[in-house]
């Protein structure tokens, strides 16, 4: 059984660009290397050629991740999620009941989470124990430094 993940539109375009860059520069660029690393000569003590040929290992490992990656995507439109419900694409304000403020989150694929600017992977545990909650209702979470308390203020799908 294959295992689908969700992703946004904008986070396929960055898989399928990389895996486009990977393919038609780095791995040519490799390939090119190569062939110049042979040409020095004596490929067993050729610290250029094994230095290509592990970026080579390296380059097409990466490409038959990001294949794998793309294959088993399915492209969600969070225009189209509506409810107040937390779901995969919600951007979600909580008022953080310990440090009393507020904080946003977006709840994304794994492959677009980046903390800093507020996108958490659906994998994520706050995401997990987001995930089903409703505006207004208040959310006990564990972390490595302890419990935290938190209130959800909105859920929209923009």
């Amino acid at each position: 059984m294959v295992m689908r993940f969700p992703i946004s539109r904008e986070g396929m375009n960055k898989l399928e660009l990389e895996l486009k860059n990977l393919k038609n520069v780095e791995r040519v660029n490799v390939i090119k290397s190569i062939a110049e690393a042979r040409e020095h000569g004596d490929l067993s003590e050729n610290a250029e050629y094994h230095a290509a040929r592990e970026k080579q290992g390296f380059i097409e490992a990466k490409i038959f991740e990001l294949e794998d990656k793309i294959s088993r995507a399915e492209i969600i439109n969070v225009e189209q999620v509506r409810g107040d419900e937390i779901k995969y694409g919600a951007s979600i304000k909580l008022f953080d009941e310990d440090k009393d403020n507020e904080i946003f989150y977006k709840i994304v694929s794994e492959y677009e989470a980046d903390v800093s600017k507020g996108l958490i992977s659906i994998t994520s545990p706050l995401a997990k124990a987001l995930i089903g909650k409703k505006v207004n209702e208040s959310l006990e979470f564990n972390t490595p430094k302890g419990t935290k308390y938190y209130q959800i203020i909105s859920v929209d799908y923009v």
